[in-house]
């Protein structure tokens, strides 16, 4: 999980770089799940001791956490690229709304859904914070967009960072080992 969620953007950032235009705007999609996450440096990879739930959370902080040192690096080295988080909060398929000759949902799947409705949201809900993280004029470098309701439905709303992702010397050496083990530099 650490290497297609977070190796794998890593290294394609690194490889966009060069043809990104000077106003780019970078948005990486997180997850709620990496709020309480931690890494592990000595078992990044989660290959000693792995557990699916923890390798996915794991994996998204390291995508949100290389989202903010890439911001921090593009500030310090002049740039007007902005890297941006936005997390879905809570969407589920079974909340998806039909998209008839793409997926139709039945009468039976949306019924089922109907607990869920009262704290979580469809796909289509999870993908407005990315939109307003691409599109939203006042956007600024570093920020996460996330949802309203707890974390995890309704209307993009600007988050204030978790404590997690304000552990700068973390991201920095999540950089390092990323370059070493891709042997990609974004920005070198």
């Amino acid at each position: 999980m650490f290497g297609t969620n977070h190796l794998g953007h890593f290294a394609l950032v690194a490889h966009l770089m060069p043809v990104l235009t000077p106003d780019a705007r970078i948005v990486t999609t997180g997850s709620f799940a990496a709020k309480s996450a931690s890494l592990d440096f000595a078992d990044l990879q989660s290959e000693r001791d792995y557990h699916p739930k923890r390798a996915y959370e794991r994996s998204k902080l390291a995508q949100m956490l290389f989202a903010l040192e890439l911001d921090r690096r593009l500030r310090a080295a002049g740039s007007s690229r902005l890297s941006v988080l936005a997390h879905p909060g809570g969407a589920l398929d079974s909340l998806t709304p039909s998209r008839p000759r793409v997926h139709v949902r039945t009468a039976g799947q949306w019924l089922r859904g109907l607990p869920a409705r009262a704290v979580l949201h469809g796909k289509d809900g999870g993908a407005r914070p990315a939109v307003r993280a691409v599109l939203g004029p006042d956007v600024a470098g570093g920020q996460l967009w996330g949802t309203r309701v707890f974390g995890l439905r309704g209307r993009p709303r600007l988050e204030t960072r978790w404590a997690n992702l304000t552990e700068e010397p973390s991201a920095a050496r999540l950089w390092a080992e990323s370059v070493r083990l891709t042997g990609l530099d974004p920005l070198g």
